[in-house]
């Protein structure tokens, strides 16, 4: 008797052990990847929108010489080698219009070189 009451325990405990599992895996999803492409002053999308909260990974690839991509007001930056590129994982935590620059000077066009992000609840 007291061998089937272990064995049912058992059995009740890999259930919810296996349903508590299956929770953790879905709270864990991957972020969502954008890739953003920087070549002769100006990067590809110009613009992105991204929810407040939601991970993503800002995959940055250069088809020319070297870049950076700056977000001052979100202390973000990246450098990108020439024909590299570079990983930038991010969570916005606060809504608004956010600008970035190249941080890396390639070139008579490098000033206006800029990609905005759009932060929305």
């Amino acid at each position: 008797m007291k061998t089937k009451l272990l064995l049912l325990l058992l059995l009740a405990g890999f259930v919810s052990a296996g349903a508590f599992s299956t929770h953790i895996i879905h709270a864990q999803e991957a972020p969502k990847r954008i890739e953003i492409t920087a070549k002769r002053f100006a990067y590809e999308p110009g613009e992105i929108t991204l929810k407040k909260g939601q991970p993503v990974v800002l995959v940055i690839k250069s088809l020319d010489v070297a870049h950076g991509l700056r977000f001052r007001e979100l202390n973000l930056n990246a450098k990108i080698n020439k024909g590299g590129s570079a990983e930038l994982p991010l969570t916005p935590d606060k809504t608004g219009d956010f600008v970035a620059h190249c941080s890396v000077f390639c070139g008579s066009g490098h000033g206006g070189m800029m990609l905005t992000l759009h932060v929305v609840d």
